[in-house]
């Protein structure tokens, strides 16, 4: 009788802690490392000293993003990615469309996030942060368009996404971002512009938790 119970007993705390590990996704201390692919749609509006706008192109690009959990719920999420646009100038003295040049942009962010249901299989989140944007390798078209010059500058963002965890370590992710990007452009040394280019943002991808 007594070998019975403590048998039965050492079988229920080991389906016990074997039902803990599964569950734990989200806890503090973690950090948890996504690897994202992202759709970056610029919103953009732009005010310049020749009238018209700019457009600025989509870009698909990777990203890599790293969220330290301070609590079960609150995260610190440091997101990196940068992405390639071309800038037309619309509607202005120039023409209807004059293609102007290329630019890199780098916006590393850092977003303060709350997690609902961090143990779940379905773990949503909201976040706000703020970020630098470095714009860089500006290429002018050429011709008539000889240099074209960006000035970095801090911007803000808000952040939704779900995490759907596959198992203790691994998770789907799918998250949106809008991020604000304001930039003072000049074109030629002459032309300026006044440039936000506000991006949507859509990602999906895979996250590790170490």
């Amino acid at each position: 009788m007594k070998n019975t119970l403590l048998k039965t007993v050492s079988i229920a705390v080991i389906a016990i802690a074997g039902m803990t590990s599964v569950s734990v996704a989200k806890q503090a201390g973690d950090i948890l490392m996504r690897g994202r692919a992202i759709y970056v749609i610029p919103n953009e509006s732009a005010t310049t000293s020749i009238g018209g706008t700019l457009g600025i192109n989509n870009d698909i690009v990777p990203e890599l993003d790293f969220t330290y959990f301070v609590t079960d719920n609150i995260g610190v999420e440091l997101i990196l990615a940068t992405s390639k646009h071309h800038v037309t100038a619309l509607n202005t003295a120039l023409g209807a469309s004059v293609p102007l040049g290329n630019a890199m942009l780098l916006p590393p962010t850092l977003t303060l996030q709350y997690h609902f249901n961090p143990k779940g299989e379905f773990s949503p989140y909201i976040g706000a942060g703020v970020n630098y944007t470095f714009y860089y390798s500006e290429n002018a078209v050429g011709g008539a368009i000889t240099d074209v010059d960006l000035n970095d500058g801090f911007g803000f963002d808000l952040q939704a996404g779900v995490d759907f965890r596959i198992n203790d370590k691994w998770s789907f992710n799918v998250d949106v971002k809008r991020v604000w990007l304001n930039t003072d452009a000049v074109v030629n040394g002459a032309v300026t512009a006044d440039v936000d280019i506000d991006p949507w943002i859509f990602g999906v991808g895979f996250g590790y938790t170490f």
